[in-house]
């Protein structure tokens, strides 16, 4: 077959994907049985609105409760309570958010039912300091895992140790109250105790570890934070708690069956759909550097895939930032960049890479496109590709050429999304 709108076929690949992750479809597949007593909401992350209008649509029974979004465009509720909080970086809202989250399991019995819809971002957006930390304490440890260059799962150890509401304690804190956790992942492996650092979902890790990949990253965190890790109010609750005892944990969407979804519409309008992985992390310039590679091989040598041929694949990538001044963008336009890079002067080669969240770092595109003349419209445009790779500002020299993707929030979070097409 032959693509003749290489961007607008990418797109639809990545309306298939979004709306395989939609939180009603899934939620519908995993709704727990009413409870004989009270039924309470709570949630956090960038789905979280979404997926709590999701629930009242399809729960046959009284709800209350509260959930967390971010700052922005969110789904409107009528029965759960959506606050509004910072993110990447946390806010005094997420704090409140988080008050509001325990205060609303507190005094629960065992005939309650709570349940918990939880989605990526909430991390940021759930702070609570523990052991004596501050508010600035914790958004200093977020500055530093954002700019750190380590993957979400590490990162969320590290928040785990240093909070009051994650790492399971929101769950515990709903005591004896049964817990279902509804996951939509934004993880590699859909660890669901990583996902937005785990509130209700505690973990095996300990501070420990948390200690080693602040050593492992260079991290520069502040001396209390350092002191709180090696003390004993730094440790989570165990897995094996009893007052876990009664609770379920569903990942109910995940990047996997995003592009999943994203391969099957590919091959239904003729063109074969390979899913690199779904777990891919790593530098987001080298993970488009091996991207690029393996398109300039399919076009020169027909290998390993014959064309055309769309490749996708998930995760999520990072970007370390070594400190000094740097422009705008986020993971998935810097791996543009880096794969326009790559693949500079190669003909047939069409790439879209966008978050499936609807927002790319702290602008307002999902992502953007790119292919193998983008570097010679930035010179056109009177800018310097290579410098605006290396000042990290890929946000900048995509829009000067009109080459940005912009959706709005989707509602859900599976976490990056990246399609090649090879024509």
């Amino acid at each position: 077959m032959t693509v003749t709108d290489p961007r607008g076929f990418l797109s639809e690949l990545f309306d298939c994907a979004v709306r395989a992750a939609d939180p009603r479809a899934a939620i519908a597949a995993h709704l727990p049985e009413r409870p004989p007593g009270r039924t309470v909401v709570v949630g956090a992350g960038k789905a979280a609105s979404a997926m709590a209008a999701a629930l009242e649509a399809l729960w046959d029974g009284p709800l209350e409760g509260v959930v967390v979004d971010r700052h922005g465009e969110i789904t409107p509720t009528r029965h759960v309570k959506v606050l509004q909080a910072a993110h990447p970086v946390p806010d005094n809202a997420g704090l409140a958010g988080s008050r509001a989250l325990l205060d609303a399991v507190r005094g629960l019995t065992a005939d309650d039912l709570v349940i918990a819809l939880i989605s990526g971002g909430g991390s940021s957006l759930l702070p609570m300091p523990g052991g004596g930390l501050s508010l600035e304490d914790e958004i200093a440890v977020n500055r530093a895992l954002l700019d750190s260059g380590a993957p979400i799962g590490a990162m969320n150890v590290v928040r785990n140790h240093i909070s009051a509401i994650k790492g399971g304690r929101l769950a515990r804190a709903a005591a004896p109250a049964r817990v279902v956790s509804l996951i939509v992942s934004d993880v590699a492996g859909d660890d669901p105790a990583k996902v937005a650092s785990g509130p209700t979902v505690p973990s095996w890790s300990t501070p420990d570890d948390a200690l080693d990949i602040i050593a492992q990253y260079g991290m520069d965190v502040p001396e209390t934070v350092l002191a709180h890790l090696r003390s004993p109010a730094a440790a989570t609750p165990s897995p094996d708690d009893p007052d876990f005892a009664r609770n379920s944990v569903s990942v109910i969407a995940s990047a996997r069956t995003a592009l999943e979804a994203a391969a099957l519409r590919a091959q239904e309008k003729g063109v074969s759909a390979v899913i690199l992985s779904d777990a891919i992390e790593g530098e987001a310039r080298d993970v488009a550097l091996m991207h690029g590679a393996m398109a300039r091989e399919i076009v020169r040598f027909g290998r390993p895939f014959v064309k055309p041929v769309v490749m996708l694949s998930g995760g999520e990538t990072t970007v370390t930032l070594a400190g000094g001044s740097y422009g705008k963008g986020g993971r998935n336009t810097e791996f543009l960049l880096g794969f326009a890079k790559a693949i500079e002067g190669v003909d047939g080669v069409d790439a879209l890479a966008a978050d499936t969240d609807g927002i790319d770092g702290s602008e307002d595109n999902a992502g953007a496109f790119a292919d193998g003349a983008s570097f010679a419209r930035m010179r056109a445009a009177g800018l310097d590709p290579n410098k605006v790779l290396s000042g990290h500002d890929a946000w900048s020299g995509l829009a000067a050429i009109g080459d940005l993707f912009v959706t709005g929030p989707t509602g859900t979070n599976v976490n990056d999304f990246r399609a090649i097409l090879v024509r």
